[in-house]
């Protein structure tokens, strides 16, 4: 009997632990994205990075951000740095608080390393233009013998 009361203690002081702990993670997580007066745009990354991908590999990927600001975002405009960039802009207002994704598509038929950017145009208080950036080298096929 003594040990299944001690069991059962230990099993409620574990998971209040680990509950204390997810709630830990949250707090600090969302302490990171700071709320900002007007519409905001926090990316969860500036960076994506292809790595090493093989010729004509899909090359869609996407930049997820939150508007962490007390307006809608209006996202106006999206620009890859050349052709083989290809971004898709949401055509919704993102609201306060609101996860958003701006897509883009490189075009893998162009063998070698390669850095690119896409500048997006937004309502985003203080910083009205944001530049993120795609990376990664694409393999050319392999040799047929």
């Amino acid at each position: 009997m003594k040990k299944i009361i001690l069991f059962a203690m230990l099993a409620v002081v574990g998971i209040t632990a680990s509950n204390a702990q997810s709630t830990k993670k949250a707090t600090a997580k969302a302490a990171k994205v700071a709320k900002v007066e007007g519409a905001g745009m926090a990316f969860e990354t500036e960076t994506i990075d292809y790595g090493t991908i093989a010729h004509n590999a899909d090359g869609k990927r996407e930049f997820v951000f939150v508007n962490n600001g007390t307006k809608p975002l209006i996202i106006t405009n999206t620009q890859g740095s050349c052709g083989c960039t290809v971004p898709t802009t949401p055509k919704e207002p993102i609201a306060p608080g609101a996860k958003g994704i701006i897509g883009v598509k490189y075009a893998t038929d162009r063998v070698g390393a390669f850095t690119k950017t896409v500048t997006v145009t937004s309502n985003a208080e203080g910083q009205p233009t944001k530049v993120l950036t795609i990376k990664g080298t694409v393999l050319p096929d392999p040799v047929k013998s």
